[in-house]
């Protein structure tokens, strides 16, 4: 595993790399609050089977800085599948597999949805990502809505000064809540936390937590895509959707099927959570496994 950089879009993109550089390329993308280490058991399965796999830090984590001091901090969906095509033209990556989950599966399905022809395969976490912000004030289920305290929370400069203060105690809170299984230890925790201190980390989720229920406006620049995405689009590359079935922020979704016209598989880790490859790193390395052999068929 190989730590590298590239400027790309407004972004310094730093990233993981592994495998053979004439590897079929696989790019994976972590969540919030996590980092490519969600990543490190299930890439070395994926390159035995010779795979180059490019892990991603996301804007505000990690190495991954703004190339411009006076870039928006946007953390909107359209930015995150911004971010995510612009390293692949910087790093002449005509075609991938893609796979995410949380925020990075959301920038999975972006590029999936609005740039096909770049998607070898899809392996996404929890399905169809891409945010209807249009109808974002539509009251969930009573469970759902006290799941999702935390961003209600950010909604608030009381949230904001939080995170700042105690970004690993929310996190940890956070791990804790959404993966009830996952027994991780300190050291798993501790390896992650220090791509939390990255100095957009706060700015970059405030606002992707306020503007998914549109109270906030986003980055000028991506208002072309965010128009693109409102209108909801189907995903027609071949896609493995997963759940874990011990998800402690995210309903099941094997309703979402009717977004994916390319050939689709639905999968449920038992006794996962949210956070899937971490979890379990054979079970991911398998879909994208399959994800990539079901697209040559």
């Amino acid at each position: 595993m190989q730590i590298k950089s590239v400027n790309s879009g407004v972004l310094n993109v730093g990233y993981v790399e592994s495998g053979p550089t004439d590897g079929w390329p696989c790019i994976l993308l972590h969540g919030f609050p996590y980092d490519p280490l969600a990543y490190s058991e299930s890439t070395k399965i994926v390159v035995e089977q010779g795979a180059r796999v490019i892990a991603p830090y996301l804007r505000g984590f990690g190495p991954t800085t703004f190339l411009a001091a006076d870039n928006p901090r946007s953390g909107e969906q359209a930015a995150l599948g911004a971010d995510l095509l612009a390293p692949m033209d910087s790093l002449e990556i005509e075609q991938a597999v893609l796979g995410g989950y949380d925020w990075g599966g959301r920038a999975a399905c972006v590029v999936a949805a609005l740039w096909p022809e770049r998607v070898t395969a899809l392996v996404s976490g929890n399905s169809y990502n891409i945010q209807d912000i249009a109808n974002a004030m539509t009251p969930s289920s009573p469970d759902m809505e006290a799941a999702f305290w935390y961003q209600y929370f950010f909604h608030s400069e009381r949230g904001r000064r939080g995170l700042e203060e105690n970004r690993k105690g929310f996190a940890r809170k956070l791990w804790q809540m959404w993966s009830p299984t996952w027994l991780f230890n300190d050291a798993d925790f501790d390896a992650t936390m220090p791509s939390l201190d990255n100095p957009d980390f706060v700015d970059v989720v405030i606002h992707s937590y306020r503007h998914r229920f549109g109270l906030v406006p986003g980055d000028p620049t991506y208002v072309d895509i965010e128009k693109r995405l409102a209108a909801q689009p189907n995903i027609r590359v071949t896609t493995i959707c997963i759940d874990g079935d011990a998800n402690g922020v995210s309903e099941q979704t094997a309703h979402h099927e009717p977004r994916f016209t390319g050939g689709y598989d639905y999968r449920v880790f038992a006794g996962a959570g949210h956070n899937l490859p971490q979890e379990r790193p054979e079970a991911w390395a398998k879909a994208v496994l399959d994800a990539q052999t079901k697209s040559r068929h």
